[in-house]
């Protein structure tokens, strides 16, 4: 049941009828009329612009077009109230019944109630994450972590076929400084001062692979020239940093279903066969290009280059392909990955990337647009920077990492559930302050602590009615404003799931279920008040049985909404 997308077919009908009535023109495009929550609730339980998106293709003043819908819409048994106001705004205002539908549907769909068919038949990739296998992951890739796993799981509740994909840098210069830094522990293995020079990687993560570079090629690399060591000593370290990240993502819960390595798409001719495509297309040239903003000419060299015409696709100038010694330049490898992509049958493709890559995005957009001849579309979102805190004070690095505080520093301070749920308390594109001691205080303020405590207080209501022999049914009686607010709001739920998971927008989830938690809160105090309205009437088996209905789909949809975030409901409060 989606109460929203109902009312809104509704609509559509009425509307059909009017023109079919010759109230209404004929050949109307209804697809912007949206049936949402008011702004205010004062004003009903529904709101549609229906009037004002067609009196200009109509011909006729808004407030017409309203009044002949209300007319309408009067006359269906779910609508109590249908009211003109304002330009030609229509609030609809439904029957007390409808509410307690809500509640049914919710006991009869379980935690599949707002599941939806948005995305049935269509494929779509996550690429997130995808560190360079050189060391533990940092609380960034921790924040896109989280966002990514929880949009691919949100897309999935939406109906569509998902992937989880890494991709491994393993190919580009950064996994030759971390050969030459597991060599420094290798030899430190064998007793030596290990040399970490500028620009090595310093952490005390290598010690291990030193110690297992020297258990599985004894000292046959001592005092050997780097074109011995070099390649065998990489392949180990890749392995083992993939292992600590599989190890680190699986502290975050995190699974992914692909890794795909730069190194095998390049050994594949992959490149080669991408730009020759490109090439093909018109869309490869020798060219040169203009100096960059803020260059004098004097500071610039113009040289031929091999280009894309990335400027075909919207993007601001032609990007470079090849460099001057004939080696591909760091894009034209991602150019073959994104094609690999788009091969692999995708109808779209969302990239996870950290905000500093935001120039890099048109680019990579035009190469989906070429590869798929526009049929694929890429979204590519960017992850801000997380700041860390402890008591107010900022947190400081982590010896184990060298430069940064890790993944695994953030999820043994604060646990898996906090840091899953508290990353998604903002937009991904909006900065994020992580401070330890509030994230896991028990407060209002703190929506990981106040979503939980719902689901806690649900638990402890069911515990005790069945104590008392009472069983949960979906027969609700909604009577006290307060009770029928938590069914509205759980009304909105499917409705919510798709907005979510069009706008590729997780976060909304998590606001959701503050929101639902707050209401259902708001529900408990006011049962100080009114103790008949309390979930369990003491000697009253049949009051009870109608009152638990409610918090029991609440508890349903809470569970859900934190089964999409990673979260695990908690039973009680510990």
């Amino acid at each position: 049941m989606n109460l929203y997308a109902d009312i809104r077919a509704a609509v559509i009908a009425a509307l059909d009828a009017l023109v079919a009535d010759g109230e209404l023109p004929g050949g109307l495009d209804t697809s912007a009329v949206a049936v949402e929550p008011p702004r205010d609730a004062g004003h009903g339980d529904m709101a549609t612009n229906a009037a004002m998106v067609l009196a200009k293709p109509a011909g006729m003043p808004p407030r017409t077009i309203a009044e002949a819908l209300a007319a309408r819409l009067a006359q269906d048994p779910r609508v109590a109230q249908a009211e003109v106001a304002g330009p030609g705004f229509l609030n609809l205002r439904l029957a007390p019944g409808v509410w307690a539908e809500v509640v049914r549907a919710v006991h009869a769909q379980g935690t599949d109630y707002g599941r939806s068919a948005l995305g049935t038949g269509r494929r779509v990739n996550v690429e997130f994450v995808s560190a360079n296998p050189t060391g533990p992951m940092h609380v960034g890739h921790a924040r896109g972590a989280v966002f990514g796993d929880a949009l691919a799981s949100l897309l999935l509740f939406a109906g569509y076929e998902v992937t989880r994909e890494y991709y491994v840098n393993d190919a580009g210069a950064q996994v030759d400084v971390l050969a030459r830094s597991a060599y420094e522990r290798y030899r430190e293995a064998h007793g030596r001062s290990p040399e970490i020079a500028e620009g090595l990687y310093p952490g005390d993560y290598l010690i291990p692979v030193g110690a297992a570079l020297k258990d599985r090629f004894g000292d046959s690399f001592l005092d050997q020239p780097e074109a011995v060591w070099l390649a065998p000593v990489r392949e180990h370290a890749i392995a083992a940093m993939l292992d600590m990240i599989r190890e680190d993502l699986l502290l975050l819960g995190v699974r992914m279903d692909v890794f795909s390595s730069e190194k095998v798409i390049a050994a594949s001719g992959r490149v080669e066969e991408a730009i020759d495509r490109l090439r093909g297309m018109g869309l490869i040239y020798e060219g040169t290009l203009e100096p960059p903003k803020g260059k004098l000419p004097e500071d610039w060299e113009e040289r031929t280059q091999t280009l894309f015409r990335s400027t075909a696709f919207g993007d601001d100038v032609d990007r470079p392909v090849m460099k001057s010694d004939g080696s591909w330049t760091y894009f034209a490898p991602d150019i073959a990955y994104h094609w690999d992509k788009v091969a692999r049958g995708f109808d779209q493709l969302i990239d996870v990337l950290g905000a500093d890559h935001g120039g890099y995005v048109k680019r990579i957009r035009a190469v989906v647009q070429a590869a798929s001849d526009g049929r694929v579309e890429l979204d590519a979102k960017l992850i801000q920077l997380v700041k860390l805190f402890k008591d107010g004070e900022p947190f400081k690095m982590s010896k184990r990492a060298g430069t940064f505080v890790t993944l695994r520093d953030v999820v043994e301070q604060a646990g898996a559930d906090v840091t899953r749920f508290h990353m998604l308390t903002r937009k991904n594109d909006a900065p994020l302050d992580f401070d330890f001691a509030r994230v896991v205080e028990q407060s209002k303020d703190n929506p990981v602590f106040y979503v939980q405590y719902a689901h806690a207080r649900v638990r402890s209501v069911l515990r005790r009615a069945a104590d008392a022999g009472v069983a949960v049914t979906d027969t609700p009686v909604l009577e006290d404003p307060a009770e029928l607010a938590v069914a509205k709001k759980l009304a909105e739920w499917p409705r919510l799931v798709e907005i979510a998971a069009r706008g590729h927008e997780p976060h909304r989830v998590a606001f959701y279920l503050y929101e639902l938690a707050s209401d259902f809160h708001a529900l408990w105090n006011r049962g100080n008040e009114r103790p008949g309205i309390r979930f369990v009437q003491d000697g009253d088996r049949d009051a009870t049985q109608a009152k638990i209905a409610l918090p029991a789909a609440v508890g349903v949809v809470i569970s859900a909404g934190l089964g999409i975030l990673g979260v695990t409901p908690l039973e009680e409060l510990r």
